[in-house]
């Protein structure tokens, strides 16, 4: 299996592998896993049918068995006629919303619990919009692992109702995410339970990344045009972009392979990427007053900002933000036209994709993917 070390992603601080780290302790930005002289090939793929198929070049020890609920390996879905609709070459959807708990935050928590429970902590907590606190109580359900989740009020029934079902000691709170991410540093802080909220530790980058190592599979080796994803945290973006400049250096994809454009899709009511990017900024300000039905997309103060922005313009990305009302109508939209049961985040990329294209954007020729990171059903009640 891999070894690795992490480094800061803005300064010159290292620390080892083994290290329990949460954020850089120089400057406060988040920790990236890098590889030690990794030389996997395609060739080294695992049987498993769950994301564990790229063991070897996730943070996996010799030996280790990885905390799995069947994560990953979603399917991709060509759409030729609303490709046609939309006015692009060609469309797919990948839907994250058949993983467990019925999102991709699945991916992230299984790479971050298998890690929490190498390192020995006593717990675990974190705050969340709503799937990532679901991921967390089944990831650290099957550990073995007591966990604490903060949650909005406002945070989706279904979603809470699982929180409880899995049996993590749920405490809700007045407010947004920001609001259950100052309680829930206060209770790791008091409590020595390890806080894996979005980019505070190392490893659920490691876990989201297997969705670009999928996409290029899926699609033989080869990477769309476009990547249009809902984005709060950003820790998927992240990921992927990453990833992405693995495999190339791996040999995995060609050294002049074309890159994607990463393209940042978020609601009109909380767009801090958006707002950051069309301003020319290397970080964003957080939000004022955060609303959207759209409540993974509900973060005003991404920590991953500056790792986000860069990626967009590494890429010669874009980022655009909707309307709640156009957000609606598109997930319907996605759905219909699809069979997928699509979360409003879903919503919210294609209705980006639609507006990128009838802005010139996006060009005709573009073959675009586009991210459904959970499921419709978590959101009805």
């Amino acid at each position: 299996m891999s070894t690795w070390h992490l480094e800061c992603s803005a300064c010159d601080v290292r620390e080892a592998g083994d290290t329990r780290a949460t954020v850089c302790p120089k400057c406060g930005q988040p920790f990236l896993v890098i590889y030690d002289s990794l030389k996997a090939s395609r060739d080294a793929l695992t049987p498993r049918w769950d994301m564990w198929r790229y063991a070897p070049v996730l943070p996996l020890r010799d030996g280790e068995a990885p905390v799995s609920l069947g994560e990953g390996l979603t399917p991709m879905h060509e759409l030729p006629t609303l490709a046609k609709e939309v006015g692009v070459a060609r469309l797919w959807v990948k839907d994250e919303g058949l993983n467990p708990t019925a999102s991709f935050k699945a991916r992230g928590m299984s790479a971050a619990v298998t890690r929490a429970r190498g390192l020995g902590v006593p717990g675990l907590v974190v705050p969340t919009a709503g799937n990532a606190g679901a991921a967390l109580t089944a990831y650290g359900a099957a550990a073995g692992i007591p966990v604490r989740v903060y949650a909005p009020e406002t945070t989706p029934k279904p979603i809470l109702d699982t929180i409880r079902t899995l049996g993590a000691d749920l405490q809700l709170v007045a407010g947004h995410i920001g609001d259950a991410g100052k309680q829930a540093r206060g209770f790791s802080n008091e409590s020595g339970y390890f806080d894996v909220s979005t980019l505070r530790e190392p490893y659920r980058i490691e876990g989201k990344k297997t969705m670009g190592l999928e996409l290029a599979e899926q699609l033989g080796w080869k990477l769309p045009t476009h990547i249009i994803y809902p984005t709060g945290g950003g820790t998927g973006l992240i990921g992927m972009w990453k990833v992405f400049g693995e495999m190339r250096d791996w040999g995995w994809l060609p050294k002049d392979v074309t890159m994607p454009h990463m393209v940042v899709a978020q609601a009109s009511g909380c767009a801090p990427i958006v707002r950051a990017f069309k301003e020319g900024k290397d970080h964003a300000t957080p939000w004022e007053n955060p609303q959207t039905h759209a409540s993974g997309l509900r973060v005003p103060g991404p920590l991953g900002d500056r790792l986000i922005l860069r990626a967009l313009r590494e890429s010669n990305g874009d980022a655009h933000a909707v309307s709640e009302d156009t957000i609606r109508a598109a997930t319907l939209r996605l759905s219909r036209s699809s069979g997928v049961d699509a979360a409003p985040e879903g919503g919210c990329a294609l209705a980006v994709v639609e507006e990128l294209v009838a802005a010139g954007r996006i060009p005709k020729d573009a073959e675009v993917l586009v991210f459904n990171t959970g499921s419709g059903a978590s959101y009805r009640f």
